[in-house]
């Protein structure tokens, strides 16, 4: 069996002598009265003499001097500290004796202020909440590994309590955007995590097993397809927010659970969409951050309006100074070669012109830009647009060279659907593992009409980062997906 460690050690002993003077080291409930922000905040109430406050928290520090102990339990609004004294507690102070740095621990009390100004709670009598057997770590040295932070996030959490702060503003995000929605006449849905078919987006799969069913079925890695048939069935403005899954790499903006927005809008097109957006993120993030203009990295953001507009095949031509929109395959490989790019794993024209866009445009599109009118290759279930048909009525928003979002005028032309559907099956069968499978159901649902609808899917993950000046996603989602420890 493996040794204890000396610090288990000694707690166990603790835990045991509490145990043996009849105290229950995991009570079930306290009768907290105030935060640490209520008291602080409400002193001159709190102070009146005969009035006493029921406090609770986490032991952060404790200083002894004999019979005499100051300690600053923390909760979930800050610190307070508490004075335990012996002759104010006689037979009560042998408890202070089995406390330890990381203990939960309750006390009642009145309220004062010590010779240094700080609001404290002069302890009466003190009841264990949560023995804790492992030492905190310590905010310094103890815990900076960025791994082990987002591994162990409950102690990040508790080593760096400023990291709260983040993510209340991203709960606040949440909101602000279920607001501007709702305001809106949107209303929020819920569609299958577990899916038979995949789709609506250009995605590798999870895939698992249903044992009744005896099928395979696949965590979505969208809701489009399944808000879309909500739209067939008579509703005209949805969103959902929810969890989306994609079996891909892990990077700082990638992580394969992640949270999405998507909303539909019925009548309305791609132009109406940017319109919108422009709309909701000049209101967003002055909600959050109290300006249009915010940092990001080493750059300063303006989302004032209107934002920049630029079309697909125009940023690459000015960006390499080649217009690639009229080459075939083999000319694209050939230029591609030409100019350095990594040509390795790319299949059809799509892949290409991806190439091309990631290398030489993404990284430069620092202020709120809509990158217009995409190659109808990489659009299946965009409408084809109204002025040229070798694009889609699709736009992506990027800022700080970062993607935020893609919307489509969607295609609602059944037979169009399928075709494209086709035409992304050939490509599976030649080895794109990102392509789409052929949906029947979902063609069978737009085969019953579905009306014009503009549509947009947000990446809140990445949202949060940019309105928190955050480089990774990992800093932003609690429990971040890592590679099993040893």
């Amino acid at each position: 069996m493996e040794e204890k460690p000396d610090y288990l050690k000694h707690r166990l002993e603790k835990l045991q002598a509490l145990r043996n003077k009849g105290i229950n080291p995991y009570p079930y409930r306290f009768d907290k009265t105030h935060s640490s922000t209520d008291i602080i905040n409400c002193f001159e109430n709190l102070s009146v003499e005969g009035t006493k406050v029921k406090f609770a928290g986490r032991i952060l520090s404790i200083r002894g001097h004999g019979k005499t102990m100051f300690a600053h339990l923390g909760d979930y609004s800050g610190k307070l500290q508490i004075y335990a004294r012996k002759d104010d507690l006689g037979d009560k102070w042998e408890f202070f004796k089995l406390i330890d740095i990381g203990d939960f621990i309750g006390v009642e009390g009145e309220v004062f202020k010590t010779k240094t100004g700080e609001v404290t709670i002069r302890v009466e009598s003190a009841l264990m909440l949560a023995k804790s057997l492992r030492p905190l770590p310590e905010k310094w040295h103890g815990l900076q590994d960025k791994e082990l932070r987002y591994r162990r996030r409950y102690l990040d959490l508790i080593a760096n309590p400023e990291l709260k702060e983040l993510f209340i503003k991203r709960s606040q995000i949440i909101k602000e955007l279920r607001n501007f929605l709702d305001e809106r006449g949107f209303i929020e849905v819920e569609t299958p995590v577990l899916q038979p078919i995949y789709g609506g987006a250009a995605a590798r799969p999870f895939v698992t097993h249903h044992n009744t069913l005896d099928i395979d079925m696949y965590l979505r890695i969208a809701d489009e397809l399944y808000l879309k048939r909500l739209i067939i069935g008579g509703f005209e403005k949805v969103y959902e927010i929810a969890k989306d899954f994609r079996n891909e790499g892990m990077d700082k903006l990638h992580n394969p659970e992640f949270t999405m927005l998507e909303f539909y809008w019925v009548y309305a097109d791609y132009n109406d969409l940017m319109d919108l957006l422009e709309e909701m993120f000049g209101q967003l993030v002055e909600a959050v951050s109290g300006s249009v203009r915010i940092p990001y990295g080493e750059h300063t953001i303006d989302f004032s309006r209107p934002f920049i507009r630029v079309p697909y095949f125009k940023s690459i031509a000015e960006a390499c100074g080649h217009d690639i929109i009229g080459l075939d395959e083999s000319e694209l490989l050939k230029l591609a070669e030409k100019l350095g790019l990594d040509t390795e794993g790319l299949i059809n024209k799509g892949d290409y012109y991806e190439a091309f866009f990631d290398h030489y445009v993404e990284p430069h599109l620092i202020q709120p830009t809509f990158l217009v009118d995409f190659p109808i290759e990489l659009s299946p279930l965009a409408k084809v647009h109204r002025d040229d048909p070798r694009l889609a009525e699709r736009f992506e928003l990027f800022v700080a060279g970062i993607e935020f979002g893609n919307a489509f005028t969607e295609l609602n032309d059944p037979h169009d659907q399928r075709r494209r559907m086709e035409q992304q099956a050939t490509l599976v069968k030649r080895g794109h593992q990102e392509a789409h499978p052929v949906d029947e159901d979902f063609i069978f649902a737009l085969e019953h009409g579905m009306p014009p609808t503009a549509g947009y899917g947000l990446g809140i993950d990445r949202l949060v980062m940019l309105l928190t000046n955050m480089p990774s996603i990992r800093d932003v989602i609690f429990f971040p997906t890592l590679k099993p420890e040893d």
